[in-house]
């Protein structure tokens, strides 16, 4: 991981984390038809099955993300969003990897997403893609539509 980020369990509740989500929701919405946005409102994160983690760099907020809990060996990426300013520079990565690492610590054999479709998203897809994630079909409360893309990688 970079040196200069901290990854660390955050309160979604804070002020920086609220203006995030709302930009990461806003985005989503306005990019993807009604009904098929999944990502997760301020209640969703703070649900038990979720630990949500934000990336700071020199105490400023550049980025979320949080991995939810489906069962014992599989976990799910949710809320996935760097800043824009901090885009390129490795935060995704280092989020991806952070999370990935912690499915690994809780003895999950697999870790799901689902993602949007289209250029809006073509940017998410690469960095899942290097990853090691894969298009898979539908899970937990996913289904087949072309406004959604599932991805799996096994750990």
């Amino acid at each position: 991981m970079r040196a200069d980020l901290v990854i660390a369990v955050d309160d979604p509740h804070a002020d920086d984390v609220r203006e995030l989500l709302a930009t990461h929701l806003s985005f989503a919405r306005d990019v993807t038809p009604e009904g098929h946005v999944h990502a997760l409102e301020l209640d969703g994160l703070v649900d038990p099955s979720v630990t949500f983690f934000t990336v700071r760099r020199a105490g400023v907020l550049v980025g979320m993300g949080a991995l939810k809990q489906l069962d014992d060996t599989h976990g799910e990426l949710k809320s996935m969003h760097v800043k824009e300013v901090a885009r390129r520079d490795g935060v995704g990565r280092a989020l991806v990897e952070h999370l990935l690492a912690e499915g690994r610590a809780r003895g999950y054999t697999r870790v799901s997403l689902e993602t949007g479709t289209g250029p809006a998203f073509e940017a998410g897809h690469t960095l899942y893609e290097r990853a090691g994630f894969t298009r898979c079909p539908p899970f937990a409360q996913y289904w087949d539509n072309p406004f959604s893309v599932c991805m799996t990688v096994e750990l």
